[in-house]
């Protein structure tokens, strides 16, 4: 199962202020914002509802995906960047607490053979 998706914006404003407006039908909106500082490269924005944030984005490189894939343990996160390593994926964040997302944030993230941002979560606590 999917937990959530990210990709990159050429504008980040001009991005915000389109999915704030057309994502508000569906009752989707604004649910959390990180830092250039929290990222370690642009600012990003999660939209989502009931305080969970499942599409995401921030100014870049507009050819890269992020996809992240929902682990129901912190085991499996670390079973999953051990595979996906062993099977010739590049280190883009070893498995760990991300405590800027939230305190229970676990993932790990590989590039795959495309460059693509891929990730294993856990949100649930240790």
């Amino acid at each position: 199962m999917l937990d959530h998706i990210g990709f990159a914006v050429s504008d980040y404003a001009r991005a915000k202020t389109f999915y704030e407006q057309a994502l508000a039908p569906l009752g989707i909106g604004v649910v959390k914002e990180v830092t250039a500082e929290q990222t370690g490269d642009h600012p990003a924005v999660g939209f989502g509802n009931n305080g969970k944030p499942f599409f995401w984005f921030a100014k870049g490189d507009v050819s890269r995906m992020h996809v992240a894939f929902a682990a129901d343990s912190r085991d499996k996160v670390d079973a999953f960047y051990r595979a996906a390593i062993a099977a010739g994926a590049k280190d883009n964040g070893p498995p760990g607490l991300r405590p800027h997302y939230h305190p229970n944030y676990y993932g790990a993230f590989v590039l795959d053979p495309d460059g693509h941002n891929i990730e294993a979560v856990c949100h649930a606590p240790a």
